[in-house]
């Protein structure tokens, strides 16, 4: 699985300096530098925002006695789209937006679900990091 994970990240890492190339060929160095920094900077704003919604909407399920589930689930896809902004890179940067913007966030929410149903229904779900016995 780590062999796995560590291959994606640097495919992914080939393809963010390949768009990067091709958008700087396409309209030159300091605009592709700006587009990065302003994708940044928006990014971060807007995860601010969004994470700042996802808070309050999961402080007020549990004050009103409900498990935060799907508020969860979506500050997962905040923090994760929040990251992938920063991140220099087109793709990242779309990627991020989409996990960002609340129309879209659900199909990350599902995906995340479904995932989590499987490990715990195969048994290959842990949690590490219980109580220590001295």
């Amino acid at each position: 699985m780590l062999r796995k994970f560590g291959i994606l990240i640097v495919i992914a890492a080939l393809i963010e300096i390949w768009g990067i190339y091709m958008v700087n060929r396409w309209i030159g160095g300091w605009p592709t530098f700006a587009l990065l920094l302003g994708g940044a900077l928006l990014g971060g704003w807007f995860a601010r925002a969004e994470g700042r919604k996802v808070w309050a909407e999961a402080q007020r399920q549990l004050a009103e006695g409900q498990m935060p589930g799907h508020s969860l689930l979506d500050g997962i896809c905040v923090l994760a789209g929040g990251l992938l902004l920063v991140v220099p890179g087109f793709l990242s940067d779309i990627v991020g937006l989409t996990l960002l913007l609340p129309l879209t966030r659900p199909m990350y929410r599902l995906a995340i679900y479904g995932w989590l149903a499987n490990k715990v229904r195969s048994g290959s779900f842990r949690i590490y990091g219980g109580p220590r016995r001295w």
